[in-house]
């Protein structure tokens, strides 16, 4: 074999470990952009018009899957005889806050959900115990949560729009449902404006609170525990295969030393 075939041979043997070792860099890569869209969002559920309860929610989100568990508190808890119904949902596409006093427009010392609508926006996603999840569920009190206090887990599938509104800031969840005693006398003999065959106390906001990016991996107050994100397990396939690079490496260093030894 001539000196240039050689040179040649033991140059391409050389670049083979070379392209292994390749291998994890692009398989942490691959697997760190997959995991971009992975993120733990939770809310603090503050009263609205004289309700006085509270919550708090924790959403996992993974690409367009949300893992979410909720703790609330406090709410009206019958409603014509029955434990009271709470729709609820993600609300999206709007300044992504949660409104004041000052959203009562028409002056009956209640903020309806349309008069809040500039400030939290339209149903994303219901968050129903069953079944629909899409704005069409939003009235639907057959599939709400419903009591005083309740504990809510369910996982569920977004849109690509209430993505968006997460990841960018602008989701508020909105928990309905208000006890009618504590409105004024104009309030309560007001139909919904969702859902006029109802009172206006049925549909409109009790509790409010914006999504923000939290550490968190639990609802405070002993909630189900969500997770920690989707990296489990990924740590001993990249040390597998920057191992077998490694190795490679390394069997490529004595091939050569071996054969320089036989040249000389």
């Amino acid at each position: 074999m001539t000196r240039t075939k050689r040179t040649t041979k033991i140059m391409a043997m050389a670049a083979a470990p070379a392209a292994l070792l390749a291998f994890p860099l692009a398989f942490t890569a691959s697997t760190a952009s997959a995991q971009t869209s992975s993120a733990t969002y939770m809310a603090t559920l503050n009263p609205l018009n004289h309700a006085t309860g509270s919550g708090t929610l924790m959403l996992q989100l993974n690409g367009d899957q949300a893992v979410i568990t909720e703790k609330v508190q406090g709410l009206a808890t019958t409603f014509m005889g029955a434990a009271y119904p709470h729709v609820q949902h993600i609300h999206i596409g709007a300044a992504g806050t949660c409104p004041g006093a000052s959203a009562d427009t028409n002056g009956d010392g209640v903020v309806s959900t349309t008069e809040g609508a500039s400030f939290y926006g339209g149903i994303g996603t219901t968050l129903s115990v069953s079944g629909d999840t899409s704005p069409a569920a939003g009235t639907d009190v057959k599939i709400a949560p419903s009591g005083g206090s309740f504990d809510y887990s369910r996982t569920v599938t977004l849109d690509a729009a209430t993505v968006s509104s997460i990841q960018s800031g602008k989701a508020v969840i909105v928990v309905h449902g208000l006890d009618p005693t504590t409105l004024s006398a104009q309030a309560q003999g007001e139909p919904s404006d969702l859902v006029p065959s109802l009172p206006l106390a049925a549909t409109s906001p009790a509790l409010c609170g914006p999504l923000q990016v939290s550490q968190m991996t639990s609802v405070p107050g002993g909630g189900v525990n969500t997770g920690g994100g989707g990296t489990s397990g990924l740590a001993e396939p990249w040390m597998f295969a920057a191992s077998a690079g490694l190795a490679a490496t390394a069997g490529g260093a004595l091939y050569l030393r071996r054969r320089n030894a036989v040249q000389k």
